[in-house]
């Protein structure tokens, strides 16, 4: 009766023993040259405060709309890939409802481009 999930449970019993047995292993045979700039946080660049900042200091709006530009994009990918795949079989249908979410996803580049969204200065 459960035949069909066999292969499905041992693969995430297979991917969790390698992501256990990875992280567990990783601080053993690593290296172990530690110094303080390996222990700072990444700052993209921008030169740490020599007093530390409380509160963890601001982030500006610019990471944040790349961050929500780059889901918004990404899910359309996620949309067109089964749509690429399953063309032949949705027919006119198909091809009709794939140019509306196009063309809805043109309008809303269309406007983020517009607003200076993709200014990236």
């Amino acid at each position: 009766m459960l035949d069909p999930y066999v292969p499905l449970v041992l693969m995430f019993v297979l991917a969790t023993a390698f992501s256990a047995v990875s992280v567990l292993v990783a601080p053993l045979i690593g290296p172990r040259r530690y110094n303080r700039a390996k222990l700072d946080s990444y700052e993209c660049g921008i030169e740490p405060s020599p007093q530390p900042i409380v509160g963890g200091g601001r982030t500006p709006v610019a990471y944040y709309l790349t961050a929500m530009l780059f889901i918004l994009f990404d899910i359309e990918m996620v949309f067109l890939y089964p749509f690429a795949v399953t063309a032949d079989a949705l027919g006119l249908f198909g091809l009709v409802e794939i140019a509306l979410f196009i063309a809805t996803v043109g309008f809303a580049y269309a406007y983020v481009w517009r607003r200076g969204g993709l200014d990236w200065n």
